[in-house]
């Protein structure tokens, strides 16, 4: 799978250099002809359209140099790729864009009020601007049409500046359109057709007005990315995704930021305090593979925080947390100190880890307790071994026949026993003893009756055998042989 798609990524990149290095020799093309035309004929609309195309060459060489730029992978300095140079190169060809739209403004202004510059709308001045707008149909509609196939900002700016070519040569056209209309009125209507031989200047104009705006909103748009701004309507729709998840119980935070054609997203999902690593490891994957669909060209990292649902006390959160790290704790208590809370208690580890694993566990822990339980400053535990099958072995003689002997009194003590078998007795490496047995009773018991049948046992037991640290009783129907 990662081949394929390693493979359909180089195809991408080589298929986005094609497109941006032809985008390159036809602004030469329109260049050269527009300057050649615009010399020869005069007209500041067609020089204005030449200086525009001019500029398309250098942006479209800018964004061809981007394009092989941010197709290089991440390394060492650059953690996030390279995409940056997409919307860095767009940002260029804005500040471009608008010096020349500067010079425009300028000279059309000083050839309406100021200076008469003689133009000659000549067959060839509307035959450069008709094969202008051709050639910029073609490679604006192949440089969108890459864009949107590639998500590259530096392809879509390059397209616009094609794209705003088309609008502003049918401007010119019309300048040259006025030009000839004030040659035909020059001897029966002078004073219009001296405004229509200015026409060329109010095209150049017009030229500029269509640039200033196509600037504006690209350059709006590359210092949007620059300035990591997520784009509208992602980040609630990601939210809403997360919160319909199996499992997840809150969105913390979502974090969205763009980097050329690549999305990074950054997700903190609250999952319930007792969820194991596991599961937490599994809601994480279908966040993951959820943000994809929605956006595709996405990087995603999801951070999973246990969360106390409603209801939940704080002993019963501080155990869930703890036992979603495979920790069992006890002996809790809270603390305030000068106004900050401390939480002190007692962790059991497996007793085989050394000193340096069991504290880097714990302190895994400790970092969770402070995220997931509002009000925690600082978590002071002490580090214990656990107890375990390993370390349990079958209780001293003494106590074990006084234990037993007990059970065969509570058939006596409550009727509903039929049997008690599967007798087990325990004891640690601290001594302390552990009693578990089967218990049978009547079929037609109640879940209920039976669970308070075997909390009176439970009572029973712990009153005459205090050192018992654990009791587990299975019950389980009694059926006649």
């Amino acid at each position: 799978m990662d081949n394929v798609r390693q493979s359909s990524d180089e195809r991408g990149e080589r298929e986005k250099k094609t497109v941006a290095f032809s985008s390159v020799v036809a602004a030469v093309f329109l260049t050269g002809m527009k300057l050649t035309v615009g010399l020869l004929t005069g007209s500041l609309g067609i020089l204005a359209e030449a200086a525009h195309s001019g500029l398309d060459l250098v942006a479209a060489a800018i964004t061809y140099m981007a394009v092989r730029i941010s197709g290089r992978p991440p390394d060492t300095e650059h953690h996030y790729g390279h995409g940056k140079v997409e919307n860095l190169s767009a940002l260029i060809e804005t500040l471009l864009l608008l010096a020349t739209c500067a010079w425009i403004i300028y000279e059309a202004v000083s050839r309406l009020f100021f200076k008469d510059v003689p133009v000659e709308a000549t067959a060839w001045a509307f035959a450069v601007m008709v094969v202008s707008i051709i050639v910029d149909f073609t490679r604006s509609r192949a440089l969108m049409r890459a864009a949107k196939k590639h998500g590259s900002q530096a392809l879509e700016a390059d397209a616009l500046h094609f794209s705003t070519d088309i609008w502003s040569s049918c401007v010119v056209i019309v300048g040259l359109v006025g030009i000839r209309l004030g040659d035909y009125l020059a001897t029966s209507h002078p004073a219009a057709a001296d405004w229509l031989y200015r026409a060329d200047a109010i095209a150049a104009l017009g030229v500029s007005a269509i640039v200033i705006y196509v600037s504006y909103r690209l350059g709006q748009r590359t210092i949007a990315v620059l300035m990591d701004r997520a784009p509208k309507g992602m980040s609630e729709s990601l939210r809403r995704a997360m919160a319909g998840l199996p499992g997840v119980s809150e969105v913390k935070k979502v974090r969205i930021r763009q980097s050329g054609p690549s999305t990074f997203v950054d997700l903190t999902l609250g999952v319930k305090a007792d969820t194991n690593v596991e599961r937490a490891h599994g809601i994480a994957a279908e966040a993951e593979n959820a943000v994809h669909q929605l956006v595709p060209r996405s990087d995603v990292m999801v951070h999973v925080e246990p969360c106390a649902p409603d209801g939940t006390g704080a002993v019963e959160t501080i155990r869930g947390i703890a036992a979603a790290h495979g920790v069992e704790v006890h002996d809790i208590v809270v603390r305030e100190i000068t106004g900050r809370k401390t939480l002190e208690m007692h962790a059991e580890v497996p007793g085989d880890l050394s000193v340096d694993q069991a504290h880097e566990l714990v302190s895994t822990v400790e970092q969770s307790l402070i995220r997931g339980i509002a009000g925690i400053h600082d978590v002071v535990v002490h580090i214990e071994p656990g107890s375990s099958e390993s370390v349990c072995q079958p209780a001293d003689e003494s106590p074990a026949a006084a234990i037993q002997g007990a059970i065969d009194l509570l058939r006596r003590e409550y009727p509903s026993i039929r049997d008690c078998h599967g007798v087990s007795i325990t004891s640690d490496d601290r001594n302390r003893l552990g009693l578990s047995f089967h218990c049978t009773v009547s079929p037609d018991l109640s879940v209920a009756e039976a669970h308070e049948l075997t909390t009176r046992i439970e009572a029973f037991l712990r009153g005459r055998f205090p050192e018992l640290a654990q009791i587990l009783i299975h019950v389980e129907p009694h059926h006649e042989a």
